[in-house]
């Protein structure tokens, strides 16, 4: 426990304030309280409350868990319907579990209930308008003041911010973005027989639009209806999800929810502190660029923000603050900055040729081992791309082609319906030889 809890006059000092409760804000609490420093969270909604967000939970993900955590599990997935803008349909399946499937307002309580059994503290409905490190709110340089809309001033001797993609406190650090992509949602009830046709399977469409793609995620009696391309295509990117849900045969039942959410990926050369402050997560512009994956990145880079605000909250000068949130960045870069690298590669590379990474993971054995060892966490792409001599070819070769391609201004495929990339995947549709039971196409909801 911190011995400097007040200031000279009597206000309280946390030790590490962080600014939004979703698992980025959940995870660094956790990290911080777990050392018996006095942790606030500062959450504008009330809890629970909705998120768009497939609400995938991978290898990675499950791996930067509290121990002993619960998940709140709506199913478990054993098989994955590929399709190429609802063609060349064909499904694989393992008889392990790849990923699990949960609601994000469950999940994220309980990882906010998580970090207040480790003793940090949760206050709702309330907005930070504003950060300042210096100024008359500020009363030393240990200190940074957290300023609330209603103009209430609460201290702290490091911030976290988690606050999400459109962050106040990114914006005060710095973040820059280099991509911004739309996902769009519907969560639709269905009747038990679809339902049943779902369990335990998930669709991926790699959609029309040049780096897009479309899932179905089941969750019990609702599935989960998503699709995702860049940012200036939202005609397009409506349409799809509107052609989706039809083509899917969900059409006639009414959707829950229907909502949209713009995910932002961090520049390379992008800041993740400023004196004091931290930024994790969507506010750090932390996700996996290609999937866009974003639950994985928060955890982890929440845990990581977490722990080194404690060492920010302990430096007694700005040096030793300064050197501490190096070392965050340092850590950052070293392990999620490297598998964002590589998940640009890959996306450059699926925006042109969809029907060859189609192909790949429903006919070619070795390309769904490695789907099903990166869900599962095993390993990561990056790793695989680094260990694997085959895959550092492969996408050496065709990153080298895109860029050779870009450097000579050819706009290239627009998606995979009436591209080269077409007859690429030709022949997949076929029930995977390795699968037990029958192919679920497309169409089956």
């Amino acid at each position: 426990m911190s011995s400097e809890s007040a200031d000279r006059d009597g206000r309280t000092v946390w030790d590490v304030v962080v600014v939004g409760a979703g698992p980025a804000g959940a995870s660094a609490a956790y990290a911080a309280a777990c050392t018996g420093r006095r942790v606030l969270i500062l959450e504008k909604a009330e809890l629970p409350r909705y998120k768009t967000c497939g609400g995938g939970i991978i290898g990675p993900s499950r791996d930067a868990l509290p121990p002993g955590f619960e998940l709140p599990l709506k199913d478990r997935v054993r098989a994955v319907t590929f399709s190429l803008n609802g063609r060349l349909t064909r499904t694989r399946r393992s008889r392990q579990m790849l990923f699990g499937l949960i609601n994000r307002p469950e999940f994220d309580a309980q990882l906010v209930e998580a970090a207040q059994k480790a003793g940090a503290e949760l206050r709702t409905g309330v907005t930070v308008s504003r950060v300042e490190q210096h100024g008359s709110a500020v009363p030393d340089r240990r200190t940074v003041a957290v300023v609330l809309s209603g103009g209430e001033t609460v201290l702290a001797r490091a911030v976290v911010g988690a606050d999400g993609s459109a962050s106040r406190i990114g914006a005060h650090v710095g973040v820059k973005l280099d991509q911004v992509d739309l996902g769009l949602e519907a969560e639709i009830p269905v009747p038990p027989t679809v339902a049943e046709d779902w369990a335990g399977r998930v669709l991926i469409d790699w959609g029309p639009i040049p780096g897009s793609y479309g899932w179905v995620f089941p969750k019990g009696d609702t599935l989960t209806v998503g699709v995702i391309s860049a940012r200036g295509e939202g005609a397009a990117t409506k349409r799809y999800l509107e052609d989706f849900i039809a083509r899917l045969g969900l059409a006639g039942f009414e959707p829950s929810i229907s909502s949209g959410h713009l995910t932002r990926c961090r520049a390379e050369d992008s800041p993740l502190s400023r004196g004091r402050v931290l930024v994790c997560g969507d506010a750090a512009g932390l996700l996996e660029p290609w999937t866009r994956e974003g639950i994985s990145f928060a955890l982890r880079s929440g845990r990581l923000a977490g722990e080194w605000a404690v060492r920010v909250a302990e430096a007694h000068d700005a040096v030793d603050a300064r050197r501490q949130a190096l070392n965050y960045a340092f850590a950052i870069k070293a392990g999620l900055g490297v598998e964002m690298s590589v998940g640009r590669r890959m996306l450059a590379v699926f925006s042109r040729r969809p029907g060859l990474l189609h192909a790949a993971i429903t006919g070619f054995r070795p390309a769904w081992n490695a789907f099903a060892k990166i869900t599962r966490g095993t390993t990561t792409l990056a790793e695989l791309v680094r260990t694997h001599p085959v895959a550092h070819r492969a996408l050496s070769m065709l990153d080298g082609g895109t860029e050779a391609r870009d450097a000579n201004g050819d706009k290239g495929a627009k998606g995979g319906a009436g591209t080269k990339d077409g007859a690429d995947a030709k022949g997949t549709e076929a029930e995977d030889r390795d699968g037990k039971g029958k192919d679920a196409k497309a169409g089956n909801g």
